[in-house]
């Protein structure tokens, strides 16, 4: 295992929020650009499961993502980082950093950090089981950058 940086380390400010929905969740993310909403958005989904505070940033894990449109990207990117959480090691990020976001034929990648899941020392939020696309919004101008996104709880 590789030492983290302080940087790496370094918990960004919260810039989304939980709004209330039938029977599921909806994630409210922004950023000061899009690529910062899309991180706040990933944030949010491990808020959710977990309170966030708890989780130390003790490794790293780095995720390929790929879409049809912003949207499917947007889609995959939170799959992707589910379904670390959902396997074996069990992964929970505070923190998500988006290292290459290509806009044009809609790939990224992104460095999670934070620690396995850890039941005795994380307490169990609400199972998130899967993103949809539900009324799924992104918003990307030059004075807005946010998505919504419902998740299915």
């Amino acid at each position: 295992m590789t030492e983290l940086t302080q940087e790496e380390k370094e918990i960004p400010a919260i810039k989304y929020e939980y709004l209330d929905h039938t029977a599921d969740v909806q994630l409210h993310a922004w950023g000061d650009s899009l690529e910062e909403a899309f991180e706040q958005c990933t944030e949010a989904m491990f808020g959710y499961m977990t309170e966030i505070d708890k989780v130390d940033i003790l490794e790293k894990h780095e995720i390929e993502a790929k879409g049809e449109d912003i949207q499917s990207l947007l889609f995959h990117l939170l799959d992707e980082f589910l379904f670390l959480f959902s396997a074996d090691p069990f992964f929970i990020a505070r923190k998500v950093k988006i290292t290459s976001f290509d806009r044009q034929n809609f790939t990224m990648r992104a460095t999670g950090y934070g620690e396995v899941f850890n039941l005795k020392k994380h307490p169990q939020g609400t199972e998130v089981k899967a993103i949809t696309y539900s009324n799924m919004q992104v918003f990307d101008s030059e004075k807005v950058h946010e998505v919504y996104v419902i998740i299915d709880i």
